[in-house]
């Protein structure tokens, strides 16, 4: 939904980097295959990680093919072939997407996310019926967000971080009856770890812009300029990003990986924290190149 999810590439092993390839090429394929051509447009890291995560749970032999990519033609890529995991990232891949441009154009009257919007909408219409109905609660849950968000001085930051944890804690556990628990909770942590950096690493723009940030909307009490308030604010951000790793991994550790384990250890070990860094611009490696 937002990219942030990455490996961190500087500890990543080879065979390891390949294989986040694979699954972000192969959920590109399952999209065109399940949903439709276009809407492999909205293609995101963070869907490729619940495909990484959900299939690691499951037994069967993950099964790698050469594949013509549409982005190098002239090249074969190694490609995950599709399977269940896959294919239920690929659609909730789809309806993040959907709801985060819905949600851009109510905040930037953007032509282009109406448009997008437009384009995707048509294709959720034919998703199974299982996937439909968790569409509904994903539904209920973004506007419950909404409705805090508009009265935001009223609550406190974790009660308005909530309804994303609370979702993407949801759309882990709905995945299969197994592991619910730990798969709620890890995707909670997630969840409210992904809207808390999505808010600092916009509130620069956010204030200047005069949009709603929820940091910014909660937290400065005293209505400070942006320099001000960043000071204010930033130790609090961090730890409660760093805290919020720190219990994905845990949660990850009582899981029973079947595969993966060191591609999704380098995930929330090290490449959630390399993003704070990056956001915190305490990073090296700010002109970094997309994996």
């Amino acid at each position: 939904m937002f990219g942030y999810v990455t490996p961190c590439k500087m500890e990543l092993k080879m065979k390891d980097y390949e294989k986040f390839r694979s699954y972000y090429c192969g959920l590109c394929k399952s999209i065109k295959k399940n949903i439709g051509n276009l809407p492999r447009f909205t293609l995101n890291y963070d869907m490729t990680f619940l495909a990484v995560l959900l299939d690691s749970l499951k037994d069967e032999r993950t099964v790698y093919e050469k594949q013509v990519c549409i982005a190098h033609p002239t090249k074969k890529k190694v490609v995950i072939v599709d399977n269940d995991a896959i294919k239920y990232a690929a659609y909730f891949n789809t309806i993040l997407s959907y709801y985060k441009l819905t949600d851009n154009y109510a905040d930037d009257s953007s032509m282009k996310s109406l448009m997008l919007t437009a384009i995707l909408k048509p294709y959720m219409k034919n998703f199974p019926e299982e996937i439909l109905s968790l569409k509904v609660e994903v539904e209920k849950k973004l506007d419950e967000l909404s409705e805090m968000e508009t009265a935001p001085s009223a609550r406190t930051f974790d009660e308005i971080c909530h309804p994303f944890a609370d979702l993407t804690g949801y759309i882990l556990s709905e995945y299969s009856d197994e592991n619910r628990e730990e798969l709620y909770w890890l995707g909670y942590n997630l969840g409210k770890w992904i809207y808390v950096i999505d808010a600092y690493d916009d509130l620069e723009k956010d204030m200047r812009d005069k949009k709603f940030n929820a940091i910014e909307a909660v937290l400065n009490k005293s209505n400070s300029g942006y320099a001000e308030f960043n000071n204010e604010v930033i130790g609090r951000v961090d730890f409660l990003l760093t805290t919020c790793a720190g219990q994905c991994l845990e949660c990850l550790e009582k899981l029973p990986l079947k595969k993966n384990e060191e591609l999704l250890h380098n995930i929330l070990q090290y490449g959630l924290m390399e993003k704070i860094d990056k956001v915190f611009k305490r990073s090296c490696y700010n002109n970094e190149k997309p994996l």
